[in-house]
């Protein structure tokens, strides 16, 4: 008897834990989205891109929408310190253009530098952290990879020069509901 009341637990358990797989992300470097993905996302949109765990999300009106997977530009995932540098900046921006690119296939331009990264980057000189010669960077944005190469997305292969970098159809995808104006929150 108590080996049937165990065994059920265990059965019980193991089809509780399957419930909501929907929207449970596979092992695999691959997009996901929850249940009722297929309209579009709802109203207003924001993305938040988590360098740690090479993703970007995408936030409506009703929460969560979907997750892509990204690389970036250093492995070391530091915040953007200076032109060169190949890191990803950090902190809050939004996009102001969107063009279609002959190499990246879609581009979304966000407003690197704003005033707080002006600020961060004076700091850093003041301190001695970078050359007093360095120059800001900017023409950071979110798009493809070369042409045939969205394997490095699989691999988290961090490549470009401090862009955020997606495979072809997800950028398609989110360059399509993604108006100019959205909110753009880069963290690791």
């Amino acid at each position: 008897m108590k080996t049937v009341v165990v065994l059920t637990s265990v059965l019980l358990a193991g089809g509780l834990m399957t419930v909501n797989t929907h929207s449970i992300k596979s092992s695999s470097s691959s997009s996901f989205k929850r249940a009722d993905a297929s309209d579009g996302p709802v109203g207003n949109i924001s993305i938040t891109i988590d360098k740690s765990d090479y993703e970007l999300t995408v936030y409506d009106e009703k929460g969560w929408y979907a997750t892509y997977p990204v690389v970036f530009g250093n492995n070391s995932l530091e915040d953007k310190k200076m032109e060169g540098d190949n890191n990803t900046p950090e902190g809050n921006f939004k996009i102001v253009s969107k063009r279609i690119h002959e190499k990246w296939f879609r581009f979304m331009a966000i407003d690197y530098p704003t005033k707080e990264s002006w600020e961060k980057f004076k700091r850093r000189k003041q301190r001695g952290e970078i050359p007093a010669s360095a120059s800001i960077g900017g023409a950071i944005g979110i798009h493809g990879t070369w042409p045939n190469e969205d394997f490095v997305i699989d691999k988290y292969k961090n490549w470009t020069m401090g862009c955020i970098s997606m495979k072809k159809n997800d950028v398609l995808e989110v360059y399509g509901y993604t108006p100019v104006g959205t909110r753009i929150t880069i963290r690791r």
